[in-house]
């Protein structure tokens, strides 16, 4: 079982019902937006509000406990898996997310051609096509 509290300890973030809720519904559910969140928090803690969390879930990504993805067009989603430089692939029918491992193996996975400077430490990639079920979908209707 993960430490919801010894983490909110080790990032200096009080430990608070709403904190350890939300991490665990994102531990449970990656990739989820907003509303999701809002929805599995208060299936348990109907008190909490729609402003707690939103403060919650801001709080927790500037203390690099949860990881906030927006790819182009889409929604912002939430995951915990913070600790390494990994990337996603997204479902152009759905908007399905799912993790891709780091393409070269080492962070920031890619070396740009021309740094312009920049010390870079992240490259930040997206996939994008159609999910599995979406393409069945897709052929069955064709």
């Amino acid at each position: 079982m993960v430490d919801f509290e010894a983490q909110l300890r080790a990032a200096s973030l009080r430990v608070t019902r709403p904190r350890l809720a939300v991490l665990a519904a994102l531990h449970d559910h990656a990739h989820v937006d907003t509303d999701t969140v809002i929805a599995l928090v208060r299936a348990d803690h109907p008190s909490v509000s729609h402003q707690a969390i939103y403060d919650v879930l801001r709080a927790l990504t500037e203390a690099g406990l949860v990881r906030r993805i927006q790819p182009a067009g889409a929604t912002a989603r939430y995951e915990t898996r913070v600790a390494d430089n990994h990337h996603h692939v997204v479902c152009r029918s759905c908007g399905a997310i799912a993790d891709v491992e780091c393409v070269v193996g080492h962070a920031p996975c890619l070396t740009a051609s021309n740094n312009h400077g920049f010390v870079i430490d992240e490259a930040e990639v997206v996939y994008w096509g159609v999910c599995p079920d979406c393409s069945v979908h897709h052929s069955e209707g064709s």
